[in-house]
């Protein structure tokens, strides 16, 4: 807050909100004089050449450029007379998303390598409805989750009270669980309402034979021909997820694993007392919480305790529709991560554990990610389903990042830059030198220092639709507020870094007009965060907005970005008109 309400009251004070009437930057300006040769109309020709010339747009034809500008003008004038832009029409097209946003809205990429090749959009937890300790289990997160792009849900199974039904829910904790029914029917119906390509469900199993026996016959009842089985367990590359479009794929660690497996040595006596009395006591404090979750990070690698000990062996129709294999780090991290030919598979390790990994083998997990899926998950401390950040985990090649989509921050924020790479469909096609090897098998080395590749300017003209999307009082009472930008490039560490423009003072719609310049050295997996806040002296600056872009897809020229709210969600009107070009 800028001034106090006794001090306006005091001086009789009665601020008008200013809003500054919204006109074309320079730029803007220049590039219509310059392709209408100074005329005052823009015809289809004239901005077909702009589009071509100016943004970069590939193949455009006269057609394609008259149908582009009657789309607008219909909307600006209905019963216009002519195809022609006006200045005016022309900045008013700039601020159109849809038609001038700042990545591809279409699919690019080639599907058809296999899937060890793409960065998958990934859940965690995919059931809860907020935090990972006591909120509701439910299918409708995993039906936004699916709405938003998203291709991995996991599903946590465990029986019953009554051991003769299944449940999903957080093991050990006190969340409220859901059917698995409900969670299947959910996916089933919801799958492919934003992407084609492939669903993976990844089960954490926690159930006896006759349960798992149960599930086999649930799945083959409710997806049907949808399901893809794997004919054979060795398999040198997984399908495309162009041959799996329209698909369903179950993932889990077959049976036989756990009655092999020791866990004894693993689980520290703290784990082994809250697992036997975990209905004795509810947590009260952060110190409880954290306690109570340590068994979290183990759960991916040593999951059924109960089946190991009773030595039950797995109905063999259950272990038939495991389409991607699972598999633990049994004799060690470092001979996991061992490269066999003809035996794809999926490896979970924790957040610590590819820290881990990535600081003692990073190139041996680079070398396993070209064969295999690696799946990071969330500690099991992160009891407000907070998440990590993921480049550590793209950097080298891991294909599944498990992010808690209820949740908010900048790490789920890069999740979604990333994301929105190839139209949203969920598969980002890996870059060349994660898959390929030299002469000497060597393979790229996230550590090794490297020249710089490319470089991206940057100019922020302006922002507006703050005042539509929010309350005149929302940022400052008694003036308008204050805004700036800031903007984080994100990826391997020598690429790191933030600039900010100026603050624009009592101003709905700021006008900075500033440029900045990033130098890249891995532009491939460079994400642009932008954050807009208003600027508050006597308080924290209030948050006004937020997007994150892929660096390998942004268009070049003018655009118009759209913001988000801390959630990710779209708002209507704030958006951000900007420029990208690269050398």
């Amino acid at each position: 807050m800028k001034a106090s309400y006794n001090y306006y009251k005091m001086f009789g004070f009665n601020r008008k909100f200013k809003i500054t009437e919204r006109s074309p930057p320079p730029d803007v300006i220049d590039a219509f004089t310059f392709f209408t040769n100074q005329e005052p109309e823009m015809a289809p020709d004239h901005f077909r050449r702009f589009l071509m010339e100016f943004q970069g747009e590939k193949d455009v034809t006269s057609d394609d450029a008259k149908q582009i500008m009657e789309q607008v003008l219909h909307h600006l004038r209905p019963n216009f007379s002519s195809c022609c832009f006006s200045l005016d029409d022309f900045f008013k097209y700039l601020f159109i998303d849809e038609l001038n946003g700042p990545i591809s809205f279409q699919v690019h990429h080639d599907m058809t390598a296999p899937m060890q090749h793409y960065f998958i959009y990934t859940g965690h937890n995919s059931y809860l409805t907020g935090n990972q300790l006591n909120s509701d289990c439910s299918e409708v997160p995993i039906i936004k989750a699916l709405h938003r792009g998203v291709r991995v849900v996991e599903l946590d199974l465990w029986p019953n009270s009554a051991k003769d039904g299944i449940h999903v829910l957080h093991g050990r904790t006190m969340t409220t669980p859901v059917t698995l029914d409900k969670c299947f029917k959910s996916i089933k119906d919801h799958a492919f309402v934003n992407s084609p390509y492939p669903v993976i469900i990844t089960l954490e199993d926690h159930l006896t034979p006759n349960l798992q026996a149960k599930v086999a016959e649930m799945v083959t009842e409710i997806f049907g021909d949808m399901l893809y089985c794997q004919n054979s367990r060795d398999i040198d590359d997984f399908p495309s997820p162009e041959e799996l479009k329209h698909r369903i794929i179950l993932s889990t660690k077959p049976p036989k694993e756990y009655l092999q497996s020791k866990i004894g040595d693993e689980l520290l006596p703290t784990d082994e007392r809250l697992i036997s009395n975990r209905n004795d006591k509810i947590p009260t404090t952060n110190q409880d919480l954290s306690q109570l979750l340590r068994v979290g990070d183990f759960e991916d690698e040593y999951e059924d305790i109960e089946n190991e000990k009773c030595g039950q062996k797995a109905p063999p129709e259950y272990i038939q529709l495991i389409g991607i294999h699972a598999a633990k780090a049994k004799k060690g991290l470092r001979k996991a991560l061992m490269v066999e030919t003809g035996k794809g598979k999926r490896l979970s390790l924790s957040e610590q554990t590819l820290e881990k990994a990535a600081s003692l083998y990073g190139t041996d997990l680079v070398r396993f990610t070209q064969k295999n899926i690696l799946r990071v998950f969330p500690k099991g401390t992160r009891v407000t389903s907070t998440n990590f950040k993921p480049l550590t985990a793209w950097i080298h090649g891991g294909q599944m990042v498990a992010s808690n989509m209820q949740g908010y921050g900048k790490s789920l924020w890069m999740m979604h830059g990333m994301f929105r790479s190839n139209g949203g469909c969920g598969y980002v096609k890996k870059p060349d030198f994660l898959m390929s090897r030299g002469p000497n098998n060597e393979v790229f080395d996230p550590k090794a220092v490297l020249d710089v590749k490319k470089t991206l300017r940057v100019r922020v003209y302006m922002g507006d639709g703050w005042r539509m999307d929010f309350s005149q009082t929302h940022f400052d009472t008694y003036s308008p507020p204050d805004f700036y930008t800031k903007m984080y490039m994100v990826g391997v560490p020598a690429d790191v870094i933030k600039k900010k423009t100026k603050v624009i003072k009592d101003d709905w719609t700021p006008i900075w007009d500033e440029e900045f310049t990033f130098q890249l050295t891995v532009p491939e997996l460079a994400l642009l965060k932008i954050v807009v806040r208003e600027h508050d002296v006597s308080e924290k600056d209030d948050f006004g907005g937020q997007t994150c872009l892929p660096v390998s897809e942004l268009k070049t020229g003018i655009r118009i970005v759209p913001l988000h709210n801390k959630k990710g969600e779209k708002f209507d009107s704030v958006k951000l008109l900007m420029r990208f070009e690269f050398e």
